[in-house]
């Protein structure tokens, strides 16, 4: 949920203790830590601006400094040999708004850490373990979107070096043929693969020992052959002169085996190879409309039959033209689209909103049926209309000028009257497992006002096991703890007052990945027995880190791929299954793993970005129909572009409701309109906060907090940012945490009770 750490810090600064560790002497085997020989062994994004300051800096007389441009975070890196199965430290000073300190390919679970210190420089540090494969891991520094220039320097990396580059290969020997030249080498200790260079130039690279080189002109030409890891590329070898071209080149054959098929629009070709050939040209109708260094071409003439003769292309010239093939375009009438598949509706007050899956065969548009009723036409894959309460019947068919597929399959939704603005809920978390500043609070203690308790936290034996333990705070941490006898039963005191009582997993100690669906029946079978010891209620999902990622590839809202989310979501939907329609579920995500999957969505078509983007959005989607509350943290977060499309920046009234919004109203995937994340109920829905300026970044004060649901739930009082639409609904708010709440003074939750409870 909220930073323990960063909440035990701020309590020690209140307390006006705080003492500053001098940290050991780094074996640091990072390259130009402190940036004094400008960017060297750094590789920066191409539009950061990247370069080398004098002012200001930490140690020294450099440090980088770098802007975050749009959707570049200005990254920095470099990758550096380390030893397998061996433990670093990687820690720098940087300076800015939000600034990560990073590193990625450890083999075992990478680290990342943040800071926002814009005045001065503030030490960031992340320990890690490689794997037993890893040679080497990549660093990095980076700002975040929307934010100015950051500082970076010191950094260090702490532990064994690693191999370097690999050994210059040896041996090297080779031979050649009329139009190619065939290297030999003896293999290079640590090479992963090797460059082959040609009168000084790269000309290509192998993984094995040999190489053809089969573009090299006719003449006398020199050879070298360097190897190369992860770390680099040794120097070239000893040269070898190899004479290629001594022979005439002779033209190629001409192509056989012609064939050729056609549809509305095309005319797709197929031929045999040609020996010596290195492209071909395509003639229709006796005039060269194209090549290709393929066998296959496809051409898009205009209606009618077609004659198409086909040659082979090499140095030496141009064979004789293939036999003619015959192809007729454009008499065949084309089909209609395919039906639409994948069709969900979901009821947002009077609204009713659908989406569904893209029709392949080409469509222009859909129609929309209610019943036996066309209600619609779109061009998208979505439509929405609202009415009064009761019980519709969906389908949804393609058409484009061929004619209009058969509908779809049907789905039903019920429309109900909006729920009542009365019944509106507080959600605190409460320190049962460990004591930081803000004191342990027994179970029986916790104030009337809260609707919610979600115990924090259970967390897993290991990252992978889905082993999850629920361990109470201990006597030497926590002297006025409970028993265990003691906590249950003031567990169903709570209970027979109409209070839901929930464990927490995750938070930001309990990394749970559910790799394999071994860890995950683990998981399913470990928290039904906390649930089942303590009389629980149900449980709250509250991953965070590196639980959830998206594998490249993984695009699909409805159908994701990767084993974390898919994992999670069968051990979600076992565990509502096995506990029934009373079990409550709910999440408490943090906007990089919801909102930022507006413009990101996992690493993205490059595989640059990071992956966490959006990781939570399929995880929702899946377990919409049995969620009781989403309450995303808005808080400890970086600017999120909203609806509107304006970055958004947390502590005031515009990002709540920006942020909720989001939800409320739903939104294109990474801007991709045929991948939408429908919307929420308002009921299912709730604004996350921390309960004083100490439990967490962004702290809103108790004025701009209802400011912004007045605007979310009534329409009144909004700021700049206007939303979408009135969500009577909404049920409420969430925070981190009831202990905070109460070194505070309540402030929370009695002024935030006394308000939901006025709005009749």
């Amino acid at each position: 949920m909220n930073l323990r750490k960063l909440a035990t810090a701020a309590a020690l600064a209140i307390g006006g203790t705080m003492l500053a560790a001098t940290p050991a002497s780094a074996a640091n085997i990072a390259n130009n830590p402190g940036f004094e020989d400008g960017l060297s062994g750094w590789t920066c994004t191409a539009s950061s601006g990247a370069t080398a300051v004098s002012s200001p800096v930490h140690g020294g007389s450099k440090a980088l400094q770098a802007t975050p441009q749009g959707a570049d975070t200005a990254r920095c890196q470099q990758t550096v040999p380390v030893k397998p199965s061996s433990s670093y430290t990687l820690s720098g000073w940087v300076r800015g708004g939000y600034v990560f300190l990073g590193v990625t390919g450890t083999g075992t679970t990478d680290q990342s850490t943040w800071t926002s210190s814009p005045s001065a420089y503030s030490q960031l540090t992340r320990t890690f373990t490689t794997g037993a494969s890893t040679n080497s891991v990549t660093v990095y520094v980076n700002g975040w979107y929307g934010q100015g220039a950051y500082q970076a320097d010191d950094i260090v990396l702490d532990g064994p070096p690693g191999a370097g580059a690999p050994a210059v290969p040896t041996n090297v020997t080779g031979s050649s043929t009329p139009s190619t030249a065939t290297l030999k080498w003896s293999a290079s200790e640590g090479a992963t693969s090797y460059n082959v260079y040609r009168d000084g130039n790269k000309v290509g690279s192998a993984t094995t020992t040999t190489y053809t080189d089969l573009g090299a002109p006719a003449g006398s030409h020199v050879y070298q052959v360097t190897a190369v890891n992860a770390v680099g590329e040794s120097a070239k070898s000893a040269s070898v002169t190899l004479v290629v071209g001594n022979d005439t080149p002779q033209v190629p054959a001409t192509p056989t085996g012609l064939t050729g098929t056609g549809s509305v629009t095309t005319a797709t070709l197929k031929w045999n190879a040609s020996e010596g050939a290195t492209s071909y040209n395509v003639y229709r109708d006796g005039a060269k409309v194209g090549s290709a260094t393929t066998t296959t071409y496809a051409d898009s003439p205009q209606p009618g039959n077609h004659n198409y003769q086909v040659s082979a292309v090499n140095s030496a010239g141009e064979s004789a033209r293939s036999a003619t093939v015959s192809v007729t375009v454009g008499n065949d009438t084309p089909p209609p689209p395919a039906t639409p598949t994948g069709l969900t509706a979901t009821a947002n007050g009077g609204t009713v909103t659908l989406s569904w899956s893209p029709a392949s065969g080409n469509p222009t548009g859909y129609n929309v049926y209610r019943g036996n009723t066309k209600v619609g036409t779109t061009t998208t894959t979505g439509f929405s209309e609202t009415l009064p309460a009761g019980t519709y019947a969906y389908r949804v068919s393609a058409f484009n000028p061929a004619g209009e597929s058969s509908k779809s399959g049907e789905v039903s939704v019920t429309v109900g009257d909006s729920p009542p603005p009365g019944n509106k809920v507080l959600v605190g978390y409460l320190h049962a497992s460990f004591a930081n500043g803000s004191g342990y609070v027994r179970m029986a203690d916790v104030p009337k006002e809260w609707n919610f308790i979600n115990l924090s936290f259970g967390e897993p034996t290991s990252v992978t096991s889905g082993d999850i333990r629920f361990v109470r705070c201990p006597v030497a941490e926590c002297p006025s703890v409970e028993s265990d006898a003691d906590f249950i039963a003031a567990i169903k005191a709570k209970q027979a007052q109409g209070k839901k009582v929930l464990i927490s997993i995750g938070g930001q100690n309990g990394q749970v990945q559910l790799t394999t669906t071994a860890a995950r029946d683990k998981f399913v079978e470990s928290v039904s027995a906390i649930i089942d010891k303590y009389g629980l209620d149900g449980l709250d999902v509250d991953f965070e880190g590196h639980s959830l990622y998206l594998n490249a590839g993984d695009t699909n809202l409805a159908s994701p791929t990767t084993p974390v989310v898919v994992n999670l979501i069968s051990a979600l939907k076992t565990l509502k299954a096995k506990y029934g329609a009373n079990f409550v579920l709910t999440m408490a995500p943090e906007t990089f793993f919801v909102q930022l999957g507006y413009q990101f969505y996992g690493p993205g078509a490059s595989g640059s970005a990071d992956p966490r983007a959006g990781s939570y959005l399929p995880v929702i989607h899946a377990l919409r129909n049995d969620l009781t509350l989403l309450h995303v943290q808005d808080y400890n977060s970086g600017p999120i572009t909203g609806l509107d499309n304006q970055y958004h920046t947390m502590g005031n009234a515009d990002f709540h409701v920006a942020m909720t919004d989001m939800l409320l109203a739903g939104f294109p995937i990474a801007g991709n309109p045929n991948n939408v994340f429908p919307a929420l109920r308002p009921e299912q829905v709730a604004i996350g906060l921390p309960a004083a300026q100490y439990a967490g970044n962004g702290y809103t004060s108790v004025a701009e907090v209802q400011k912004a649901f007045d605007c979310l739930s009534k329409g009144t009082n909004c700021g700049s940012y206007k939303p979408k639409g009135v969500y009577r609904g909404l049920r409420g708010l969430m925070t981190w945490s009831i202990n905070w709440d109460k070194y505070n003074n309540f402030e929370f939750s009695r002024n935030h009770r006394a308000y939901l409870d006025a709005l009749s």
